[in-house]
């Protein structure tokens, strides 16, 4: 089953302070005022989230239909996310994964803490 913005601002918000907002002026989300996702509005469409260089470069080597980036977003740590065909646990996964990487750290500090 196809994800929906929709979904990803409901697998997001469940974590510590993260928000929807916008970002160049389309959908996106934050935790601490910091960006980390955003639903983009360009021809190719799909979701931008904030991973390791590490990260994206496996998961475009996968061959995995749902990943996949443009010249535009080549050398930074930025996946496109075809919500089409990601799977919804791996995304949640993903999302955990760029929440840590831009929430600021009295942030992930206290989610350390609650367990």
């Amino acid at each position: 089953m196809a994800l929906t913005w929709d979904d990803v601002v409901r697998f997001a918000t469940q974590l510590p302070e993260a928000e929807e907002s916008t970002w160049y002026r389309t959908p996106s989300l934050k935790a601490g005022g910091k960006s980390f996702a955003r639903l983009r509005s360009e021809a190719e469409g799909g979701l931008v989230l904030r991973c390791e260089m590490a990260e994206k470069e496996a998961l475009l080597a996968s061959g995995d239909p749902a990943f996949y980036t443009t010249p535009h977003y080549d050398g930074y740590p930025y996946i496109l996310i075809d919500l089409d065909h990601v799977d919804a646990g791996q995304l949640r996964e993903m999302l955990d994964a760029a929440w840590w990487l831009c929430a600021p750290a009295k942030l992930r500090k206290a989610r350390e803490q609650a367990g």
